[in-house]
């Protein structure tokens, strides 16, 4: 049994008319799949809402319809462009046997020493994995541990995560995840301090042997 559940019940309403379902509280929704023919059906507002908030679409959702249940996992939800409220819900129907793939959200565990100290900041790459298992080992995050990252320039790509032989992450290998660069403020102090380095020794005159064009430069 999934871990959240709703009841629904079967919808006859399609088309410009699920209007009137939404002006009685009820959202229409569709549930789908392979091993199924697409259920049209109806949902109170309020337990659709609370389910979705609290699932997303990395976790497995019970759906009961007239005594039977179907497992699934929320596929797409389109809400109003001003109210944002619910206006139709697609899930996905699936079984213990089937692999599924899905986004699921990245989070930082952790902290990085040079951070912590303010020697360094944190550059997020992507935020979100897209990855294939069996419903059974769905994760609904993917913890980054920051703690490694221990100088300028260390940096975490989707090469160095290990998520057990049960989950495949399809993001290419190089994509970073998150990095640890030089502060701004920092790096401008540094290239400064070169300067005034130069002056000292004398070399304040740079003598320019020869200038290529650029790319960007048109011939006369």
């Amino acid at each position: 049994m999934a871990e959240f559940t709703f009841e629904a019940q079967p919808r006859t309403v399609v088309g410009k008319k699920v209007r009137q379902l939404r002006n009685e509280g009820l959202v229409p929704i569709v549930v789908y799949g392979p091993k199924i023919e697409p259920m049209h059906l109806q949902v109170p507002y309020r337990p659709l809402e609370l389910v979705l908030m609290n699932a997303g679409g990395t976790n497995l959702i019970d759906v009961t319809v007239s005594g039977k249940t179907q497992t699934v996992v929320a596929r797409e939800v389109q809400r109003d462009i001003l109210k944002g409220t619910i206006l139709h819900a697609d899930f996905f129907a699936v079984s213990e046997d089937m692999v599924i793939t899905t986004e699921v959200h990245i989070t930082y565990v952790g902290e990085s020493p040079v951070v912590a100290s303010r020697e360094g900041i944190l550059l997020p790459g992507t935020t979100s994995l897209s990855i294939e298992t069996l419903p059974k080992y769905l994760v609904n995050q993917i913890e980054v541990d920051l703690s490694g990252l221990t100088e300028i320039g260390a940096a975490v790509h989707v090469r160095d995560l290990d998520l057990g032989e049960h989950i495949n992450i399809l993001n290419d290998p190089e994509e970073m995840i998150v990095r640890v660069a030089q502060p701004a403020a920092a790096r401008a102090e540094e290239e400064g301090t070169e300067e005034e380095g130069m002056e000292e020794e004398g070399e304040g005159e740079v003598e320019v042997i020869g200038r290529g064009k650029r790319e960007d430069e048109e011939e006369d």
